[in-house]
């Protein structure tokens, strides 16, 4: 019997952080001892463009490296691309779809016509009060821990302090601290 990961696909548009998040996950993964891949999928590479990025997460090795064809979750980061076929592609009633949007869950369902569980956040908003630059990825991160729990909070929130301060002031790491937390706490759903 093949092994079952937990598999996340990401939509959102080039510059927007997806590949960032996807690839933040990954690591975060990693450091709670599991075992994960993350990897993009771009069309035409410029920025604005649609792109795709990829997680898998496991308890066991991962040996396969395909696309990910039935995720149990989907991130929208831009909710101008829900009317894009490829967004509920593969994703069962049963699954998650997570988007940033200052629409209700309602709303994204009238979109897209998916029937599974609908959660909602604005992140870009959130990023802009917090960190002060409309790049919504901790505040993402901090959404799918919530509803999935596939990474330890504790795990990210150390993830994101090592990321950030090797870069960035004290101040710029405790605005992502509060992103990611503001994420976790504000995600809305309709299940």
């Amino acid at each position: 019997m093949p092994e079952k990961y937990f598999e996340i696909r990401w939509h959102g548009r080039a510059g927007q952080g997806a590949k960032s998040a996807s690839q933040f996950l990954t690591e975060a993964a990693v450091e709670a001892g599991k075992y994960s891949t993350a990897f993009p999928e771009y069309g035409a590479e410029r920025s604005g463009a649609p792109m795709k990025a990829f997680n898998r997460i496991a308890d066991v090795p991962i040996r396969i490296r395909s696309g990910i064809e039935n995720p149990d979750v989907v991130v929208v980061f831009d909710d101008t691309m829900l009317g894009l076929p490829d967004i509920t592609a593969g994703l069962g009633e049963d699954k998650i779809m997570l988007v940033n949007t200052v629409m209700s869950p309602e709303e994204v369902r009238e979109k897209t016509g998916f029937k599974g569980k609908i959660y909602t956040i604005p992140a870009t908003d959130i990023a802009l009060e917090e960190i002060k630059r409309g790049i919504p990825n901790t505040v993402m991160i901090g959404a799918l821990v919530k509803l999935t729990n596939v990474v330890p909070m504790e795990v990210v929130k150390e993830k994101v302090r090592k990321t950030f301060e090797k870069k960035f002031s004290e101040e710029v790491v405790q605005a992502n601290l509060r992103a990611v937390d503001r994420g976790y706490q504000e995600v809305k759903g309709d299940a």
